[in-house]
Formats: structure tokens, C-alpha cells, sequence
């Protein structure tokens, strides 16, 4: 079994890195959040094991970012905070388990294995495809015309949304929400940055503009 796991605290993650290795697992270590959602979208693991308290983004807004990338990728969160609601919030997150510290090995062994061996409950998807772009879902590749595009994680996120709602206008508030889990702030341009690195891997070599800036509202993916 191929397994991440997310863990900042030095010595947790060797505890954990040296019981799965004499389990006969293959494992990757990181230790901040951005590092977990750079491998976990862009390499296949059978299972993740993340701190909720890692440093930038944490445990649960990493595992909420991969759900919405459609990455099901079986989760258990460790995490220190041992409240009924801080449990529900993870579970509610999309994680598969939730573990509290201090834990023993074993245990997390056999929780592992449980999640692992749960079958699917829903049918994944595999492409969203609009007009002549299309992005794997799984292997979180995109292409235009057939030619593959190189982005970045976040850039996937965001492109992922405009061809989720083909049809719709997506708002800076409703990209901020999805892609970022910021609320909304009339400041930032977070936003209008992305959606122009976007917009310029997209159209190079092509004549039409895959992105349509609806001015005063928002973006939509162009579909005809």
C-alpha cells in the first residue's frame, strides 16, 4: 500500500513512517499542507494520513480542497483536538476516519485497513470535459484540442469549477469559496491573478479565448 502522510511534528511522523515501512508499506512524508496537496493531487496514493494542525494549510482544508478536486482518496485525520464536534467537522470534511493523539501504532494500522478495504459507495468520475477542454479527474491532467497544459494545483481547482457550471457565471466570492475556503474580501485579487495564469496556459496557441470575463459579475467557461 502507498501511503501519504502529512505530519509536521518530527518525531510523530517518523513513529508513523517507521510502523508502516515494517508493515511492508511504500510511504512519503511531508510536513506542511501545501506540500500534501502538491503529491496527493499529482501522484497516486491508496491512502492519506493527515495532521489537522499542519502549518499554512491545515489537515482539514487540504482534505476539503482534494474532495472538491474529486480526489476520494480513503483520509484519516490525527489531530489532538479530541471534541465530538471537531470529530464531526473532519468526518463532515470528507475524511474516512479520525483519529485522536496520543494514539498507538496499531491502531492506526488497523484503521488504515479498514478505510482501505471500504468499498466505494458512489461511482467516481473520471473527466469533465467542456467544449475542446477536458481535465482527468484522477490523474488531474489537463488538455486542449488534445494537447496537454501544465497547471498548477490551484489552477486546476479553478478550472475545474468554471467547467463544473459550464452555463453559470462563477463569481469572485463563489472561486474565493471554492478554491480557497476564504470568505469573501473586496481587497484581494487573489482571484483576478489566477484567473489571468489561467486564461494565458489555456490559450496558448489557440485564436479563441477559453475563459469569458462577464464584466461586472464574473468568469464562465466558454462552451460552444
Amino acid at each position: 500500500m502507498k501511503v501519504l502522510v502529512a505530519e509536521d511534528d518530527p518525531e510523530t511522523a517518523d513513529y508513523v513512517r517507521q510502523g508502516l515501512a515494517q508493515e511492508g508499506h511504500v510511504v512519503t512524508v511531508v510536513g506542511s499542507g501545501a506540500d500534501a496537496l502538491f503529491r496527493a493531487t499529482h501522484e497516486p496514493f491508496d491512502a492519506l494520513v493527515l495532521d489537522r494542525m499542519l502549518p499554512g494549510l491545515d489537515g482539514l482544508k487540504v482534505l476539503k480542497m482534494l474532495r472538491a478536486g474529486g480526489i476520494h482518496t480513503p483520509a484519516i485525520l490525527l489531530t489532538a483536538m479530541s471534541k465530538i464536534a471537531d470529530r464531526v467537522e473532519g468526518l463532515e470534511s470528507g475524511a474516512d476516519d479520525y483519529l485522536v493523539k496520543p494514539f498507538a501504532f496499531s491502531e492506526l494500522n488497523a484503521r488504515l485497513n479498514v478505510v482501505v478495504r471500504r468499498p466505494a459507495t458512489t461511482q467516481v468520475e473520471q473527466c469533465i470535459k467542456v467544449g475542446d477542454i477536458e481535465l482527468d479527474l484522477q490523474r488531474r491532467i489537463v488538455r486542449r484540442d488534445g494537447r496537454r497544459i501544465e497547471l498548477q494545483p490551484r489552477e486546476i481547482l479553478m478550472l475545474e469549477q468554471l467547467l463544473r457550471n459550464p452555463h453559470r457565471v462563477m463569481t469572485k466570492t463563489m472561486l474565493l469559496e471554492r478554491v480557497w475556503d476564504f470568505d469573501f474580501d473586496p481587497q484581494t485579487n487573489i482571484v483576478e491573478t489566477h484567473i489571468s495564469r489561467l486564461r494565458a496556459k489555456l490559450n496558448a496557441g489557440f485564436d479563441q479565448d477559453a475563459i469569458q470575463t462577464i464584466r461586472g459579475a464574473g468568469y464562465m467557461i466558454r462552451s460552444e
